[in-house]
């Protein structure tokens, strides 16, 4: 049971969701309608042109004029009674020249309906009881006995008083009465008359059938279609569904408007609805829509009605355009108030920026002296920083070359003290001429001279190792610096070797390497002969050759 009514609550409320969606649509439409009012009157104005076209030709008889007046009373009938009065009044003088009483009665009997229409209700039934109701055939009895309702319902409808208003509501049930056996149970007069009877007798379900197969007969854009849809609307107000009488009201607006009916109810009644929604705005258009075609229409009668409601939608509607204009002077101050704080704001911020601006330069002033600091450091450091290797380059080699110095020095000590012993022995044993002899010989020299060479080599490659090879990369490659097996440097690499050391001298090579000045000097430029690059930079480079750090 529970889930049942979970259901239930659901469906309703998606039913009444689509049906607000669906006035909502409707409510659009009927706007877009509205916006078009002025080419519905147009095609309206068009044909009844065309029909007085037609009446201005002078070969028409008094009964064609008559036929084309008749036309054109139809046009006007709900369009503006005036002109439909004055085409029906001549249309009685052409039926009274014609000397034609069923036309004359025809004339008569649509006078008393139009008069009817404009609240003149006595004068229109003084001008029915002058017809000559035994001599009518079936049709024109079908309109008298109409417009005789017709008057009564306007006179019961707007009477003050309760007595008066059930002796002209009795009135309308004889005329009625008196109707129905002339009319095809088939026909909208004969379910019209079934369908109010229903709706009087609050017999709703059976009124609404009635309603519905009405409406199958007819369709949206013509006067009948207006009058069912009103009248549907009516039998929803009785159900006190709201939704659904607006639906129809709105249908019947619609309707009243493509087909250039000025004599309408629905847009006011939907007027009065939606003000009591709330929808200030619309109840305000619509009843103001209402009141020009009334205006137009010139109904007495309809003026008087929608006159009693305009004021009570217009108040509404001014109330609330001055509770907007409250509004919107709130608003407007505070904006202005905004505004001036923001000004202010802007003025500051201006300020700001302008002090930021002034900042951001002096910044970049530092900035671009801090960057050349900052190279300048970078410049500094980087010098320092060869500095360094080089210094730290220059005491390894010292290093080095001061172990291997003390090395040698102390060998050449023990060689000398092997000598003079040597020296001595001999002396002492007599031996002068083996002694000259071996002090003579080249070989001890040869044999010292080698053995520095080899000490040379070790040395400096222990300190340069990739000397050779990065010697060999500043060369041409076909005329790289190729060493024997059983070499380590020849005389070319130790000249460079020593360059490399720090000694450019070739006197001082010369001396070191023991050769001629002129030697070291041809060793020196055939070496860089076979420089791949500028010659005159090729000893520099050689001095860029890195040391091993250790």
């Amino acid at each position: 049971m529970r889930k049942f009514f979970i259901v239930y609550i659901f469906l309703f409320a998606l039913i009444s969701n689509h049906t607000f969606a669906n006035i909502d649509s409707l409510l659009i439409k009927l706007e877009h309608t509205m916006e078009k009012r002025d080419e519905y009157d147009q095609n309206k104005n068009f044909r009844i042109k065309q029909l007085k076209s037609l009446l201005n030709k002078n070969s028409n008889s008094k009964e064609q004029q008559y036929f084309i007046n008749n036309q054109i009373v139809n046009e006007y009938l709900t369009f503006t009674l005036d002109s439909a009065l004055y085409y029906l009044v001549s249309n009685l003088e052409l039926a009274k020249e014609l000397n034609y009483s069923e036309l004359i009665n025809q004339c008569n009997i649509k006078i008393a309906d139009v008069m009817a229409s404009t609240g003149r209700a006595f004068e229109a039934y003084d001008i029915l009881m002058e017809v000559d109701r035994p001599n009518l055939d079936k049709k024109l009895l079908i309109e008298y006995y109409k417009s005789l309702i017709k008057v009564f319902n306007e006179v019961f409808f707007y009477a003050p008083l309760a007595d008066n208003y059930q002796k002209y509501y009795a009135q309308v049930e004889i005329y009625t009465d008196s109707l129905i056996p002339y009319l095809n149970p088939e026909s909208d007069d004969y379910l019209a008359i079934l369908e109010k009877k229903y709706r009087d007798e609050r017999n709703l379900q059976e009124c609404k059938k009635i309603n519905t197969k009405r409406l199958s007969k007819t369709k949206i854009g013509n006067r009948n279609y207006s009058l069912i849809t009103f009248e549907r609307s009516l039998l929803h107000q009785l159900e006190e569904d709201e939704e659904m009488q607006m639906r129809y009201l709105i249908l019947s607006a619609i309707s009243d408007i493509q087909s250039s009916v000025k004599d309408n109810a629905s847009l006011t009644e939907l007027a009065l609805i939606l003000n009591k929604k709330g929808d200030i705005d619309r109840a305000h258009r619509f009843i103001k829509f209402s009141f020009d075609d009334a205006s137009f229409f010139n109904s007495e009668l309809r003026f008087k009605v929608i006159s009693e409601i305009f004021p009570v939608i217009n108040e509404a509607y001014e109330l609330k355009s001055e509770k907007q204009k409250k509004k919107l002077r709130l608003l407007l101050v505070v904006i202005s108030g905004l505004l001036l704080l923001l000004l202010i704001a802007i003025y500051f911020i201006h300020r700001q920026l302008n002090t930021l601006k002034q900042t951001q330069k002096e910044l970049k002033i530092i900035n671009d002296r801090l960057n050349d600091l900052n190279q300048s450091l970078a410049d500094s450091n980087k010098k320092l920083n060869q500095a360094n290797d080089q210094l730290f380059e220059s005491n390894h080699v010292k290093e080095h070359y001061i172990g291997n110095f003390l090395s040698i020095c102390s060998n050449y000590i023990d060689k000398m003290d092997q000598m003079n012993k040597m020296v001595n022995k001999k002396i002492a044993n007599r031996k002068i001429e083996e002694l000259f002899a071996e002090t003579k010989s080249q070989k001890l020299i040869d044999k010292e001279v080698k053995e520095f060479y080899e000490n040379f080599d070790d040395t400096f490659l222990h300190i340069f190792p990739n000397f050779v090879q990065e010697l060999n990369a500043l060369l041409l490659e076909e005329e790289q610096v190729q060493l024997k097996s059983e070499e380590r440097l020849n005389t070319e690499l130790r000249v460079f070797a020593l360059i490399r050391l720090g000694i450019h001298d070739s006197s001082k090579i010369a001396k070191l390497l023991r050769y001629s000045v002129n030697t070291i000097y041809n060793y020196r430029v055939k070496i860089k002969n076979k420089a791949k690059g500028n010659r005159e930079s090729f000893e520099q480079q050689v001095m860029e050759i890195d040391a091993v750090k250790e």
